[in-house]
């Protein structure tokens, strides 16, 4: 499994809305509220033979209130 994380810009008042639908999609190991250019940061394992650019386009973005994300790939754990 590969670990990589999505930073998520919600539309104004919107990441509630944004974090609950995608919890209740179950398809997230982690969903986190942050400060600063983003509202949420999204925690997602997937197969090593599954793209995450397909994952993050058919899965993440459908979700309304979705302003913007940045997907963040991950290397090794310490």
């Amino acid at each position: 499994m590969k670990p990589f994380f999505i930073q998520i810009k919600c539309e104004l008042g919107k990441a509630y809305h944004v974090a609950t639908a995608i919890a209740d999609a179950e398809i997230a190991s982690e969903i986190h509220s942050t400060a600063g250019d983003y509202d949420l940061l999204v925690k997602v394992y997937l197969p090593d033979d599954e793209d995450i650019g397909h994952f993050v386009n058919e899965k993440i973005h459908p979700f309304a209130g979705i302003q913007d994300t940045k997907t963040i790939l991950t290397f090794k754990a310490f």
